[in-house]
């Protein structure tokens, strides 16, 4: 807890060109965790085994952002526990978020624009391609209330992987503290909106090609009007917005808050004792 709220303030206190360039590293590594998960299961039928081997690969990019370094909207939710310390201010919270969560996009749309430049959605003669379509028809299909309340159930899995990792004293235990927690999000469905800012324009790009577009509709059954509902407008409206807001109040409240108001007399004890109050 007191490593999070130190966290917090060296966030607030970090030049805006490392903020920037750390969020795009770790949109990358997100996506990069989502390419390689596509590809292992897009030719899975059993809805269940698809999961559990994406769950097993997708963990990857949250510790490339941990062990290498990154700044991940998702995690950063945690600063209000700097707050509720009176470390830093909302103003200051939120100017790291939103600066985040911008360049956590634009790292994502350049792996999404790599990983098609590199060919790789024409594996398996195109089905890949046609695959990255149906995860995102299934993303921007949801109600706003189950893109909110799934973005609710993430980043409390999320919030808690990164807060394992701070107390795991070694690699090895900041792993496994890594995996699980995310490795369960990936399995239960759960909606990231990091992940879904490559999963999203990834299949807007792969729409373009009229392979992929033929194949999602005689392998999936989507017709051409129900393939128009998946454009940028939508990625915004029916995916990014509830869910963003559903992982702010998963990672702020139900994570943060909580956390801080069982832990608050004890860390303030231990500054007491140090000195530091």
């Amino acid at each position: 807890m007191e490593t999070t709220i130190q966290a917090a303030e060296d966030k607030v206190k970090m030049s805006l060109r490392r903020q920037i360039l750390l969020g795009i590293c770790s949109g990358m590594f997100i996506a990069c965790g989502a390419a390689a998960s596509s590809v292992a299961v897009h030719n899975i039928a059993n809805v269940g085994l698809a999961r559990l081997v994406a769950g097993v690969i997708f963990p990857i990019g949250m510790m490339m952002i941990i062990f290498i370094g990154g700044e991940l909207f998702t995690g950063n939710c945690l600063m209000i526990m700097g707050r509720l310390h009176k470390k830093i201010t909302y103003r200051d919270m939120a100017k790291v978020l939103l600066i985040v969560y911008f360049s956590n996009m634009i790292g994502t749309i350049i792996i999404a624009l790599l990983v098609n430049w590199s060919g790789q959605f024409e594996y398996t003669g195109g089905l890949l391609g046609a695959y990255t379509i149906k995860v995102a028809m299934g993303k921007v299909g949801l109600s706003f209330w189950e893109a909110f309340t799934s973005g609710i159930l993430c980043n409390i899995l999320v919030c808690g992987a990164v807060l394992m990792s701070s107390a795991a004293r070694d690699i090895a235990g900041k792993v496994w503290a890594i995996f699980f927690p995310i490795m369960v999000f990936i399995v239960s469905g759960y909606e990231h909106v990091v992940a879904n800012m490559y999963y999203i324009p990834a299949a807007i790009i792969a729409k373009g090609n009229d392979t992929y577009l033929q194949l999602a509709m005689s392998e999936y059954g989507y017709t051409l009007e129900q393939l128009d509902s998946l454009n940028w407008i939508t990625f915004f409206t029916k995916n990014i917005i509830p869910v963003t807001l559903g992982n702010m109040v998963g990672g702020i409240v139900l994570v943060g808050v909580i956390l801080y108001y069982i832990h608050d007399k004890n860390i303030k004890a231990d500054e007491k004792a140090r000195g530091l109050r």
